[in-house]
Order: structure tokens, then C-alpha cells, then sequence
């Protein structure tokens, strides 16, 4: 299933870059959000996650946001997450840069992670731009106030934004640069995320595939794994530490 001569190529790489997307946080129990969740089934993401929804009613998208943040809190890491820790530690260079905005490869143990869609922990003012990363904040009043009156709101990239300019940057920089790119749990349709595996590609990366089915990107891919990464990883990382 995974080849020798990936681990070769992992063997000598200096510079390793990953992008993960909601596959392998499904593998920890974080639900999608457009199941049948009770009161939330009679809403679509997309008529909550946007700023306009949040100008109309902040309430509603706060006690939306309370209610995944009370999910994923109660998830934990799994064994994909914690073997993208050890393959950091075995790669002088590696960068992970995440779709998702649930903080589980933070709190794998995750160092340099680029949040390309944010982080659902966090908070900022609109008005005024200061940071509130008390998880418990929106806990505590039903719709958050800065100290200036101006709305807080949960730092994720809503439909219709931008993504962060400067997270952005550093993803293409590293996709640009690394040896071996890794594509992981995502489906390569939501862009511009999807565009990194094609930037690792054209720039000479050797580029790897880990997801549960074929996507839109496996037809470039120099290699692809069929399976769940939270069983494919740490095999990749055992087999690694044994040819070194």
C-alpha cells in the first residue's frame, strides 16, 4: 500500500508539506454539520457562515458556533493526527497546513501549522480588530461585545471572504518549496485550497494522495493511498523510522 519509494523519497527529503482536510477529522468524530442535528438541520452552513447572516442575526450564529465548539471539545485527536506529529519530528523542514477549524493538530501536538480557513477557538472584534481567544467568552454572553461595542465574532473563514492573506502566502511559499507533498482527507474541490497539490506538482514535489476514495486531484497525484489516514499514517511513519 505505501511504497518503497515514498520512503525513500521521505528518507532524504529535507522539506515536507501537508495539507489536511475534513476527512481526517471525521476520523475523530467531528460531524460535517449538515446531518440531522436537531434545530440545526433546518439551516444550511452556508445560511450561517456568512457575515451577512451574522449581521442579521448574531445571536443565532453564535449559538450555532457554541454548539459545534461544545462538539469538537468533547472529540479527541486521532492516530492520523498524532503520526503527522512524529513525521514533524522526523523532517528537519515540515509545514501542515490545515482546511479545518477544529484545533485537534494543535492540540496533537502540532507546531507549525498554517490555519488556512481559521480556527474556531479563536474570536475578534469586527470593529475594532482585538483578539478574544477565550474559548468560553460566547458561554458567557449570548451575543459577545468588544470593549469599543463593537461585535465578536468567531475567527473562520466564512462563504464569501477571503481567506487570511498572510496564512495564504505562507502555504503557497511552502507547497512551492517542499520535496514531498502530502494531500490528506481532502476531497480537492473547495479552492483555493485545492490549487496546493498542483503548486507542489508543477514545482517538482513528489506528490501524495491519503484519502478513503478517489478525488478530483488523483489523476495527477504521483501516488495514491486508498484508506483511512489514522491507519495509513502511522504505518508510513513506522515504516519511515525503520529505514532510517
Amino acid at each position: 500500500m505505501i511504497s518503497e519509494k515514498l520512503i525513500q523519497k521521505l528518507k532524504t527529503a529535507k522539506s515536507v508539506t501537508v495539507l489536511t482536510g475534513a476527512g481526517i477529522s471525521a476520523e475523530s468524530g467531528v460531524p460535517t454539520f449538515r446531518g440531522q442535528e436537531g434545530l440545526w438541520k433546518k439551516f444550511k452552513p452556508e445560511e450561517l457562515a456568512t457575515f451577512d447572516a451574522f449581521i442579521r442575526n448574531p445571536e443565532l450564529v453564535w449559538e450555532w458556533y457554541n454548539y459545534r465548539r461544545k462538539l469538537i471539545q468533547e472529540v479527541k485527536p486521532n492516530p492520523g493526527h498524532y503520526a503527522l506529529v512524529e513525521l514533524e519530528n522526523l523532517i528537519p523542514n515540515f509545514t501542515l497546513i490545515t482546511q479545518n477549524v477544529d484545533n485537534l493538530h494543535r492540540r496533537a501536538g502540532s507546531r507549525n501549522v498554517i490555519e488556512i480557513h481559521g480556527n474556531i477557538e479563536k474570536n475578534y472584534c469586527i470593529k475594532c480588530g482585538k483578539r478574544y481567544d477565550d474559548v468560553n467568552l460566547a458561554l458567557e454572553m449570548k451575543i459577545p461585545k468588544c470593549e469599543c461595542g463593537g461585535l465578536i465574532r468567531p475567527d473562520v473563514v466564512w462563504f464569501g471572504e477571503m481567506l487570511p492573506v498572510e496564512a495564504w502566502e505562507k502555504a503557497e511559499e511552502s507547497a512551492s518549496n517542499c520535496e514531498v507533498f502530502f494531500s490528506i482527507g481532502t476531497s480537492g474541490v473547495v479552492y483555493p485550497a485545492a490549487s496546493l497539490p498542483q503548486i507542489a506538482k508543477r514545482s517538482g514535489a513528489y506528490t501524495v494522495e491519503i484519502n478513503v476514495e478517489r478525488t478530483e486531484l488523483s489523476w495527477f497525484m504521483d501516488e495514491v493511498i486508498i484508506g483511512k489516514s489514522g491507519e495509513v499514517l502511522p504505518e508510513l511513519v513506522k515504516k519511515l523510522k525503520e529505514a532510517s
